[in-house]
């Protein structure tokens, strides 16, 4: 293994980290056990496995002095193999506990070690003796949801996965560009310079007329809270095929009638409320997930939380997902990351809490999709029921859901700091609710 600079979106996401905003990814699956040991073997089998992964050995440095070979590299970080890497740092079994969310909540408030390879797995037995659950935490510098998932998958239970076409070899640049491509070269700056202007422009336009609630934006204090929702996915997909459009339509749609409902019972009121949801967008195909860094864009869309017809929420969230898809995810407000890659190592490294404190100028909640292997995922024989994806929390928000497809259900899984949205569980239980709300509203 050898190392490598982090890509400018990875360094843009370990330097806005700070002890209130941990930027780690999550997953809390939980497992039917075999047995009241169960729990305790998985661990053992976590740990064993872990070694073997070279992904998992890697740590992040920070770079303080440019060396000869990478001149410009000052301010920047790498990743490395750490040498003294020791599984046991990373992979925890906790005592038996009669819920799993409220631990997975303690657990999501704890920054990820930085001197270490940036993951932990911490192995949660029931009480019941019949299930555990295990929390992974991926720091967002380290992976995004895809490599994320390769990382977990790689230390589960073996199972058949699609088989990855050979990488095409990729030309080491060299100090120069090469003067036959100067002109394309110009060309790329161009339209780079004409899509960052855009990208702000549309930024801008986004944050007029908003009017969001306390819900999304109290000051944080570093807690965390988790809750989780399964629904049937038979019941997304009948509401899809009666008003059409996509499954992740219905699902944005779903988050936008929960929050009215949920808004509305706590007194916050909805009218007028229209927060601005960012729905991250994967540049990565699933076939090249082993690549390390992050791959992202987005779109930012005004979810209808003040509208009462359940199908017009679905229309709008449908109409503007369109329209985001027709501009490309390259365009538009949402696609603020890509921005990244032109701001050197030195500025993410000095403007980094400043970009911290400017995600509440661009969005209010984060609405994100981890995809999930349909086949059944299993750790020591014991297979997973429910696995629900946590996003970080931004400063200036407090509240993101993530969302899977397994097995037949969807999982919902919401983050939320503890003291300013103390009712979460509330909210899951909106979003179960609006689903025979939509159902209802479509005769079906």
């Amino acid at each position: 293994m050898t190392s490598d600079l982090l890509a400018p979106l990875d360094l843009a996401f370990w330097n806005i980290e700070s002890a209130e905003h941990p930027m780690h990814l999550g997953a809390l699956g939980i497992f039917s056990a075999h047995s009241p040991t169960a729990g305790a073997h998985a661990a053992d089998l976590l740990a064993a496995r872990a070694a073997a992964v070279p992904g998992l050995r890697m740590r992040i440095r920070d770079i303080w002095q440019p060396s000869p070979l990478r001149p410009l590299s000052f301010g920047s970080a790498t990743r490395e193999p750490d040498p003294g890497f020791d599984p046991l740092h990373h992979v925890r079994l906790h005592a038996p506990t009669a819920d799993f969310h409220a631990e997975a909540g303690r657990l999501m408030e704890r920054s990820l070690e930085r001197g270490r390879p940036p993951w932990e797995a911490h192995v949660l037995p029931g009480e019941d003796g019949v299930s555990f659950a295990v929390l992974f935490k991926f720091h967002h510098a380290l992976a995004d949801g895809l490599r994320a998932l390769t990382l977990a998958a790689a230390i589960l239970d073996p199972m058949d996965m699609p088989e990855r076409g050979p990488r095409p070899a990729e030309p080491r640049p060299g100090l120069l560009p090469d003067v036959r491509k100067l002109p394309e070269l110009v060309r790329g700056t161009l339209s780079d310079v004409g899509r960052a202007l855009d990208i702000g422009a549309s930024l801008a336009v986004s944050s007029l007329g908003v009017r969001s609630s306390p819900a999304f934006t109290a000051e944080a204090t570093g807690t965390r809270r988790t809750a989780g929702v399964v629904l049937d996915l038979d019941d997304v997909h009948r509401i899809r095929k009666a008003q059409g459009g996509t499954v992740n339509d219905v699902l944005i749609a779903l988050v936008a009638g929960a929050l009215r409902r949920w808004l509305d019972e706590r007194g916050d009121g909805s009218d007028g409320v229209r927060p601005r949801a960012l729905i991250p967008v994967s540049k990565r195909r699933p076939r090249t997930a082993s690549p390390q860094g992050n791959r992202l864009s987005g779109y930012v869309i005004r979810l209808p939380v003040d509208d009462p017809d359940p199908l017009g929420r679905l229309d709008t969230v449908r109409s503007a997902m369109d329209r985001n898809k027709d501009a490309g995810p390259n365009r538009g407000a949402g696609a603020v990351a890509l921005l990244a890659d032109h701001v050197p190592a030195l500025g993410h490294r000095l403007g980094g809490p400043l970009v911290s404190q400017a995600a509440r100028l661009w969005f209010d909640i984060l609405v994100t999709s981890v995809p999930l292997p349909s086949l059944g995922l299993k750790l020591g024989g014991n297979p997973v029921t429910q696995v629900f994806p946590f996003a970080p929390l931004a400063r200036g928000q407090s509240l993101a859901v993530a969302v899977s497809t397994y097995r037949g259900h969807v999982h919902y899984g919401l983050v939320a700091d503890a003291q300013a949205v103390p009712d979460l569980d509330r909210l899951a239980a909106a979003l179960a609710e609006e689903v025979d709300t939509l159902i209802t509203a479509c005769g079906s």
